[in-house]
Formats: structure tokens, C-alpha cells, sequence
């Protein structure tokens, strides 16, 4: 019997990690998971007042998810979580080191205005800028695939499955 599929939805501020995170999650079966439940109030209270994470920051809330990852392993789950540097990256993978990343990717132009219509999330639009400079795209030696989030979310849902679906084990 072989393992459930144990998935990050990445990317920026508003492509829609976490809709299409539930929407995968669902169609794989598994439990779901909302980075943002994860991030201690101090992190929230830091984004909220326009100012990024840094990695310090960043670190506890890191090895929560990697700790739920892990507690998932086997039994499938999908959890969004920005995931921008590949140091996040290999945090989340020495918890868990089967997972597999679904980058949603997106033009600055249609994220921010993504951003912008959001109602009531704590995330400015003005530090998308910032999640652009950080990002590093998933590497050739990194399990996942890059999906673009123009289509509608359940088309990017269909994507994201069935590279998940595809992906060696």
C-alpha cells in the first residue's frame, strides 16, 4: 500500500494557497492544513503593521508546520505555507522528507490585484514586493511543479493533482 501524498502549496501572498490547498486536500482525501494558524501572534501583529518576516521570524513557524508534516507522514495531508526560500524549503523537508511542493505562480499584476479585492486577512498588499524579492523558485532537484493560478481554482486544483498524482515516489 503506498503512502498518501504529503503536499506544500507555496507561493506568494494571494495565489491562492489556501483555497486551492483545501480544494486539493480534499480531492486527495487527506487532512488540510492553514499556514496562517500556525504563525505566532507576534508574527501576525509584525505582517499586519506593514513589516516582513525575517527568518527568525520565520523559524518557529517553520518547525510547527514541518512538525505537523511529519505527523502526517503516511497518512497524506496538504498544508499552504509560502515556503519562499529554499531554506524554508529544506526545514520543511528534514521534518518531513517525502513532501512534494505545488508553487503556485502568478504575474505580479494579477496577484496584487488579487491582493487587493481580499477582505479581512491580515497580509498588506503592501508587502507582496517583499514576497517577490525573497522568492526563490523550486530548484530542478526539489519534488514539485510550478502551476500557474490564472485559470479558475478548480482548474489550478486539476493541475495540482495530477502533478502530485505523477510525481515518482
Amino acid at each position: 500500500m503506498h503512502d498518501k501524498p504529503l503536499v506544500v502549496v507555496m507561493g506568494v501572498s494571494g495565489t491562492g494557497k489556501s483555497t486551492v490547498g483545501a480544494l486539493l486536500a480534499a480531492r486527495l482525501g487527506v487532512p488540510y492544513a492553514e499556514a496562517d494558524e500556525f504563525h505566532p501572534a507576534a508574527n501576525i501583529a509584525k505582517m499586519a503593521s506593514g513589516h516582513p518576516l525575517d527568518d527568525s521570524d520565520r523559524a518557529p513557524w517553520l518547525d510547527a508546520i514541518g512538525a505537523w508534516a511529519q505527523a502526517h507522514t503516511g497518512s497524506g495531508g496538504v498544508v499552504s505555507c509560502s515556503a519562499l526560500k529554499r531554506a524554508y524549503r529544506d526545514r520543511l523537508r528534514a521534518a518531513a522528507p517525502g513532501l512534494f511542493f505545488v508553487h503556485l505562480t502568478g504575474e505580479r499584476s494579477l496577484i496584487a490585484a488579487r491582493l487587493a479585492a481580499r477582505i479581512g486577512h491580515f497580509m498588506p498588499q503592501g508587502l507582496l514586493d517583499s514576497q517577490f524579492v525573497a522568492l526563490e523558485p523550486l530548484q530542478s532537484d526539489e519534488r514539485g511543479a510550478a502551476v500557474p493560478v490564472g485559470p479558475s481554482p478548480e482548474d489550478v486544483t486539476g493541475q495540482a493533482a495530477a502533478a502530485v498524482r505523477s510525481a515518482p515516489d
